[in-house]
This record gives structure tokens, C-alpha cells and sequence, in this order.
């Protein structure tokens, strides 16, 4: 995969998507010493920039293929991302949502016509593949897809655009998908500028497979208040990632909590817990690059605000 397929993603699906806005903060720069650019994700349709590669994925169906309808497995944001570009093109979609899923997210995958079917957390990908099996549909899976990569990359190109030149960009990592996509359109765009993975502490498998060389699962059910990070790698990301040689920064659920409290009180913006784990690994390795120009992308805002 490479710069191309960003590039036709993001000419494919633009215009069904928010070019989201790039939000700065006086309280934040002068806290921390740098200078941030938040790519608002969380203003995105379906509240994460997940719509991205659902989208690319889903319009890149050929029509008999489509018409058989797709199925997905998802925490939430790309569960609802699925069933939102399913009914934008017509066709049937099914999630298979781990019990304990946000009802926020529940509701919001339903809300778009998508059948929901709940599983343990750990049962989510034979689920999939059963409905699969069931329904003649195609998987389009939440971070193991080209197409769901190159739509994912597509916000770092706007960012780009917007904001030119960075010295680093901190993206949220769960499976993978985000931060492989980034990776892609920084070696081509800006090559200069470093990767820094987010991850929370507690389901830190991407700092474990990238420091040892070789894919460590994801935990089975990680207690983390970061819901939608709870994946892990796949093979595809795992190997997109090695490459790159991002840096992988763990954060606890304190920290991202607090990092939640500053976007909604010093930016008046609603960021979720995984979205906002991004914001709060930029704050604890701030002090190491004073001065520099760092893009944050803020990945979703579908939340009950339970972290309250």
C-alpha cells in the first residue's frame, strides 16, 4: 500500500465526509511549551474518523459483491461507521458488538439500520466470520482492510494540508488502522516528521510487539476506560508499524481522563476517552520537544460522559 491508494481513498470518499477542522489551544501550548494542532476527529460523521475507511472499503464493493451486504465486528465507532456507509449505498449491514459496548455506541449502530449481535469480548472475530458464513456478506474488518487503512490515512493528508510542516503527529493505536494510514502518507509527505503511537497502559500490546519485533496478542478483555483501543494489532498493521518505527507512548486512565476534562473545559469540545488518549501522551512527553509543531488527532467524541 502507499500514497496512491490514500490519494484515491480520499478523492473516493470526500465528498460524503466533514473535512474536520484543525483546533488549537492558547492554555494548552503555553501549559505544555509547544505548539498542537488538533485534527477534530470527533467532529466527523458518526462522531469518529472511522467513516473514513468504512466508507472507502464500502464504496470500493462491486455491486453484486454489496448487494449481499457487509458484516463487521466493533467495540463501536467502526461498528457505527459500517452501518452508517452500509445505508449511504443501500445495502444490509451486520455488527457483531462485544457485551459491554457503550450503549452510546449500541444505540448509534442501530440508529442506522444495522442488525447488532452481541458476543464476549474475545469471541468478536469467530462471530464475525459465523455471520459471515450465515449471511454471504463481506467482512470489512476494523483495521485488517487496505481499503479501511487508506481511508484511515486520509485525515493525516488534510492535516498536512492544512497546517504544513510538523515535527511529530500522536495518534491513538488500537488495532492499528490510524496509525498504519498515518504512516503511509508521512513516509510520502513528510518523512521528516516523527510517528508517535498513544496507547493506554493497560492494553499496551503495540508497545510490547513493537519493542520485542513480533506481534504479541492483544488481552483478551483489557480493563481500560479507553473502550474503542482495546484491540490489538493485526499482522497487517503489525508490519505497516515495524517499519515506520513509531514511538509507542502508554498512558494511564487517569491521565486520559484528565486529558478529556481539558478538551471539554479549555476547548469546550466533547472527546471521548479513546480520542483523548492522544492529547494526554503528548502531555507526558511535551518537556522532550519544546518548541516543536505536533498534530494530535482527536479520534472520536461518542461518549455518556461517564468518565465524569
Amino acid at each position: 500500500m502507499n500514497i496512491t491508494a490514500l490519494r484515491d481513498a480520499h478523492e473516493r470518499i470526500r465528498p460524503h465526509i466533514h473535512r474536520t477542522p484543525v483546533l488549537t489551544s492558547a492554555t494548552f501550548d503555553r501549559e505544555t511549551g509547544i505548539e498542537a494542532f488538533f485534527k477534530a476527529e470527533h467532529l466527523q460523521k458518526i462522531g469518529a474518523f472511522k467513516a473514513r475507511g468504512a466508507l472507502n472499503a464500502i464504496l470500493r464493493l462491486e455491486a453484486d459483491t454489496a448487494a449481499r451486504g457487509v458484516v463487521t465486528h466493533s467495540s463501536g465507532n467502526h461498528g457505527a461507521a459500517v452501518a452508517w456507509a452500509a445505508a449511504r449505498r443501500g445495502i444490509p449491514a451486520t455488527v457483531v458488538m462485544p457485551h459491554g459496548a457503550s450503549r452510546v455506541k449500541v444505540d448509534a449502530v442501530e440508529s442506522h439500520g444495522a442488525r447488532v449481535v452481541r458476543c464476549a469480548h474475545g469471541e468478536r472475530e469467530a462471530t464475525a466470520e459465523a455471520e459471515v458464513a450465515s449471511t454471504g456478506g463481506t467482512l470489512i474488518h476494523p483495521y485488517e482492510h487496505p481499503d479501511v487503512i487508506a481511508g484511515q490515512g486520509t485525515a493525516t493528508i488534510e492535516l498536512l494540508e492544512d497546517v504544513g510542516p510538523l515535527d511529530a503527529l500522536v495518534v491513538p493505536v488500537g488495532g492499528g488502522g490510524l496509525s498504519s494510514g498515518s504512516a503511509i502518507a508521512l513516509a510520502a509527505l513528510a518523512p521528516a516528521t516523527s510517528l508517535v503511537g498513544a496507547e493506554p497502559a493497560r492494553a499496551d500490546d503495540a508497545y510490547e510487539s513493537l519493542g520485542s519485533g513480533r506481534l504479541v496478542p492483544g488481552r483478551t478483555d483489557p480493563d481500560t476506560i479507553a473502550d474503542g483501543l482495546r484491540a490489538g494489532l493485526g499482522p497487517t498493521t503489525f508490519e505497516i508499524l515495524r517499519s515506520a518505527g513509531p514511538q509507542i507512548v502508554r498512558v494511564e486512565d487517569a491521565d486520559i481522563v484528565e486529558a478529556c476534562r481539558f478538551h471539554l473545559l479549555f476547548m469546550k469540545q466533547v472527546v471521548e476517552p479513546s480520542g483523548a488518549v492522544a492529547t494526554a501522551a503528548l502531555r507526558s512527553i511535551a518537556a522532550r520537544m519544546p518548541g516543536a509543531r505536533v498534530g494530535v488527532v482527536l479520534s472520536g467524541g461518542n461518549t455518556d460522559l461517564g468518565w465524569l
